[in-house]
C-alpha cells in the first residue's frame, strides 16, 4: 500500500520521526499506523542505544508536589544541551516521571544503584518462605532466583511500568525520547517524600490518584 502525504504527515505528528522514515514504515505496515508506530520505535530504540554513553550534563532540577500536598518529588533529570533542556517534550517527560515517582515509589532509578547488601537481604526472605513453604532444595535457588529478579523490576524506576501507560516501561518511555529529540536523555536521581511518613496512618493508592486525575483531564 502507498502511504498518502495525509498518512504520513499524521504519523511524523504523532512520532516526531522524519517523512521518509514515517512513509517507509506506513507502507511496510500495509497502511497501520499502530504498527508503522512499532516499527519506527524499533529503529528508534536502536538510535537511542547508540546515543546511551553521550554526557548529558544539562537538562533540569524539578519538583513536583501531588494535589493536597501529601506528595512531594525533587528530580534531576539530564539532556545534552540547553535547547532540549528548554523544549516542551523534555519538560512534559521529566514531569511525568516526576508524577510517576511520587504514584510508583521506587527506591531507585536503575539495579545497578541496590546495594549488595540489600539484595542478599531480600534473598534471605525469600529463600525462609520458599523452605517454609517446603519447597524441594534443588528447586529453591531457581525459584528465589525469580523472585529477586521480579524484586529487582519493582523496586526500580526504570523497569517500572509507566504510570501514564502501563504497557511501557519508563525506559520504554525515555528510550523513546532519545530517539525523538536526537540526543541522551538521562534520569540521574530523585527523592520522595510522604506527608507524615514514619507516622502510622491509613494507606492511600496515589497511583489511583494520578489515573483519576488523568481521566478527569
Amino acid at each position: 500500500m502507498k502511504a498518502t502525504p495525509q498518512m504520513t504527515k499524521e504519523l511524523r505528528d504523532r512520532t516526531g520521526a522524519g517523512m521518509m522514515d514515517c512513509k517507509n514504515a506506513l507502507e511496510e505496515a500495509g497502511g497501520d499506523a499502530e504498527k508503522a508506530i512499532e516499527t519506527l520505535m524499533k529503529k528508534g530504540l536502536a538510535k537511542a542505544a547508540g546515543k546511551a554513553g553521550r554526557i548529558a550534563a544539562d537538562g533540569t532540577i524539578h519538583s513536583y508536589v501531588h494535589a493536597g500536598g501529601r506528595i512531594g518529588v525533587l528530580i534531576e533529570i539530564n539532556c545534552e544541551t540547553d535547547f532540549v533542556a528548554r523544549g516542551v517534550d523534555f519538560r512534559a517527560f521529566v514531569d511525568d516521571v516526576a508524577m510517576h515517582v511520587a504514584a510508583m515509589n521506587p527506591g531507585y532509578v536503575a539495579a545497578s544503584e541496590i546495594p549488595a547488601e540489600e539484595i542478599e537481604r531480600q534473598r534471605g526472605i525469600f529463600r525462609a518462605q520458599q523452605e517454609a513453604a517446603g519447597k524441594k532444595a534443588e528447586i529453591i535457588d531457581k525459584i528465589v532466583d525469580g523472585q529477586v529478579a521480579k524484586w529487582k523490576k519493582e523496586r526500580c524506576l526504570l523497569d517500572q511500568p509507566f504510570v501514564k501507560n502501563e504497557d511501557k516501561t519508563v525506559e520504554q518511555v525515555r528510550a523513546e525520547l532519545v530517539a525523538k529529540l536526537g540526543e541522551n536523555v538521562a534520569i540521574r536521581r530523585f527523592v520522595r517524600w510522604e506527608l507524615g511518613e514514619g507516622i502510622e496512618k491509613r494507606s492511600h493508592d496515589i497511583a489511583a490518584d494520578v489515573r483519576k486525575m488523568m481521566g478527569e483531564a
